[in-house]
């Protein structure tokens, strides 16, 4: 990969520019400095090398050694399932498949263990059978493929559209419009390389159809249905127009109390597409989970937020 540095990496050590563009660790991008796989402007520099506005930089990344995940006797709560595929409720908390610091109890150790060998491969040895993913403290429903066919199958409805994803969400405050689109880029945040933004640099078009269904003090239950499926995307267009999910530690305001950000109130309750083998419309509904309940009924007449 070459990047030709702008304004805002101005500054910015070599190695917390390549951690942040690669994607790795500090003491990872440190390292491929060291063993040269990192030049600045066609020469090399040390890690606390200051990148300069204008500094062409590059690097290549040596292929990964995928180490398969381990099956793990987990279990899943699955609403629906055939040879070719299967739909899961995956619980708040639960990352999807694993990655460093996560190679345990995630959704694929689970899935190898229900699975066996019956998982697609496309993905790769780490993530067996993935055709799409949430988040860690998102819950809610998952296609997942048994066979390549049925991946490709069902990732094609992902792309053209036509996979119908329906989610709910607490979000702070009341809003002014009940119901609307959301239609907003959003990128890799040029401030916080860790975080998602709306921004114009970088982005991809991302669109988010939302419905308010409850109003409470201090919250509202918001129904949305994602047309594109971007990174944090309902996590990110709800904080850019003032009303983040309830909780979520990356994208709530600031004057939010620290013991309320556990992970955000945010589930996939609806799933609908076509079969991939027999082209059958198939719909789940999983509705608003306990966890949401439990919240409303304790602090729904509450001014807990100050909103």
């Amino acid at each position: 990969m070459e990047i030709l540095t702008g304004e805002t990496d101005e500054g910015l050590r070599l190695d917390k520019f390549i951690s942040e563009h690669a994607g790795m660790t500090r003491s990872a991008a440190a390292l491929l400095i060291e063993n040269g796989h990192v030049s600045v402007n066609n020469a090399n520099e040390n890690k606390s090398y200051k990148v300069q506005r204008g500094d062409r930089i590059s690097f290549d990344l040596p292929e990964p050694q995928p180490t398969r995940a381990t099956a793990e006797d987990i279990p899943l709560d699955i609403v629906y399932e055939d040879e070719y595929m299967l739909v899961v409720n995956k619980p708040r908390g639960m990352v999807v498949h694993p990655a460093a610091g996560n190679h345990s109890g995630t959704l694929v150790n689970a899935l190898l263990y229900h699975c066996g060998d019956s998982l697609s491969g496309i993905n790769g040895v780490i993530r067996p059978g993935i055709v799409h993913r949430i988040d860690k403290d998102t819950s809610g429903l998952l296609a997942v493929a048994k066979t390549d066919k049925a991946h490709l199958g069902l990732a094609e409805q992902i792309k053209d559209h036509s996979f119908r994803r329906v989610y709910y969400g607490l979000v702070y405050g009341k809003l002014s419009e009940k119901q609307g689109r959301i239609d907003l880029p959003i990128g890799r945040s040029v401030k916080d390389r860790k975080k998602m933004a709306v921004t114009e640099k970088n982005s991809k078009p991302a669109v988010t159809d939302y419905e308010v269904a409850e109003e409470y003090r201090s919250f509202s239950l918001v129904k949305f249905s994602l047309y594109t499926g971007r990174t944090h995307q309902i996590r990110v267009h709800m904080s850019h127009i003032g009303h983040a999910i309830v909780a979520d530690p990356v994208y709530s305001p600031k004057n939010i109390r620290k013991s309320l950000l556990t992970g955000q109130y945010l589930h996939a309750a609806l799933l609908g597409f076509r079969h991939p083998i027999s082209g059958e419309y198939l719909e789940f509904d999983t509705g608003i989970p306990n966890y949401f309940t439990d919240f409303i009924l304790k602090y729904g007449q509450s001014n807990i937020f100050g909103t």
